[in-house]
């Protein structure tokens, strides 16, 4: 009932991994406390049962949830880091893997540390320059991107690359987390394999970190499914638990969020203090055209650039009150970050931006903050 075409992904989000609907059933799953399960004769990793660090119940319910919204079959992970490593194991050994320049920071340190040990070959591009990915894909294996980047927020074209994938033999992987999968969809634009940092929007309360890649091919799953095990990568019951119970609320929560985001994209893009807002539901912005061919809204992430250079945006993040200054995205709680303060964060971020992940605090309190400090700078 679950896969009900009609119903809705908000809808899904909510009923998803719930107990069978008969009398007596709790409304709401259990934890499964256990690390291992009585069994005979039978051993595999699909089984029901056998070990903890194989299977347990209260991932299949969490699995089932996102795999739901995307659109395939999802496997949780520890954290979002582990399941990009998984991710990157299915590049073939020797093979020559394009990633964004502006990916993630910890992505990109673990991708080149891989390619230096001569696991695999690595490329970078500007996912900003839609040709020049295509044509970069003439030799390539893989192709790991964001859509939205973080945190330029630089929307690929995934019609586009999709299309030259398949002709091409390339195969795709897409962080989806900043759109979330109600935003967004990339495995129905060609992409192997979509990546959430579950910590983010999926929880949803800055509780718990896990990791999810979904997948609609079976092979792909059953390495997938092989690494998680092997490596011992995986989500504790309660972790998984916490995020499903943050999921069912994640459709009430974005549309709030995008909201907020873009009355404040407008009125930051206004301001004499900032050179630059970058927010694809502005429609100066660069990516705004491909943002709204593929997406069903711009989501709760911004940029924005201070005119005044680097030290003026140390300032901002000093003189906000409501605003927490902290690392991470997509909670309740709206954070901002100069990104450039991380270790190891690219080059390409320039050193005057600021990301702001909008939560769920009224939007003129917002900007009363973000404004006040503004104005002291």
């Amino acid at each position: 009932m679950n896969d009900n075409p009609q119903w809705s992904r908000e809808t899904r989000a909510v009923i998803a991994g719930r107990p069978t609907r008969q009398a007596g059933a709790p409304v709401s799953p259990s934890v499964e406390l256990t690390s291992t399960y009585l069994s005979w004769e039978s051993f595999g990793a699909t089984d029901p049962g056998v070990y903890g660090r194989m299977n347990n119940a209260t991932w299949r319910d969490l699995e089932e949830a996102v795999g739901a919204l995307e659109g395939g079959t999802a496997l949780c992970f520890a954290s979002g880091m582990a399941a990009g490593a998984a991710l990157f194991q299915l590049v073939p050994a020797g093979g020559r893997l394009l990633m964004a320049d502006s990916s993630y920071g910890s992505m990109l340190s673990l991708a080149d540390t891989l390619a230096t040990a001569g696991r695999f070959r690595l490329t970078l591009v500007n996912v900003g320059d839609t040709d020049a990915v295509v044509s970069a894909m003439t030799d390539a294996d893989w192709l790991v991107l964001e859509s939205p980047t973080n945190p330029l927020m630089q929307v690929p074209d995934l019609t586009t690359l999709g299309a030259a994938a398949k002709r091409l033999g390339v195969r795709i992987g897409v962080d989806n987390t900043f759109a979330t999968p109600l935003l967004q969809n990339p495995l129905d634009f060609g992409a192997s394999v979509v990546m959430h940092s579950g910590t983010k929007y999926l929880a949803g309360h800055s509780d718990v970190v896990l990791g999810v890649l979904v997948s609609n091919e079976a092979h792909l799953l059953d390495q997938l499914r092989g690494y998680r095990g092997l490596h011992g990568a995986i989500l504790g019951p309660m972790e998984a638990w916490l995020a499903l119970r943050g999921l069912r609320t994640l459709g009430v929560r974005l549309e709030r969020q995008q909201a907020t985001a873009g009355v404040l994209a407008e009125r930051l893009h206004a301001h004499p203090a900032i050179s630059k807002v970058r927010y694809p539901g502005l429609p100066s912005d660069p990516g705004h055209a491909v943002a709204k061919a593929q997406m069903r809204g711009f989501g709760g992430m911004l940029s924005i650039e201070l005119a005044g250079g680097r030290h003026v945006a140390e300032e901002l993040v000093q003189r906000v009150r409501l605003w927490l200054p902290a690392t991470s995205l997509g909670g309740v709680e709206s954070l901002i970050e100069r990104r450039r303060r991380i270790p190891g964060e690219p080059a390409t971020v320039p050193e005057n931006l600021v990301r702001l992940s909008v939560g769920l605090e009224s939007v003129e309190d917002l900007w009363c903050d973000l404004e006040q400090a503004l104005g002291r700078l």
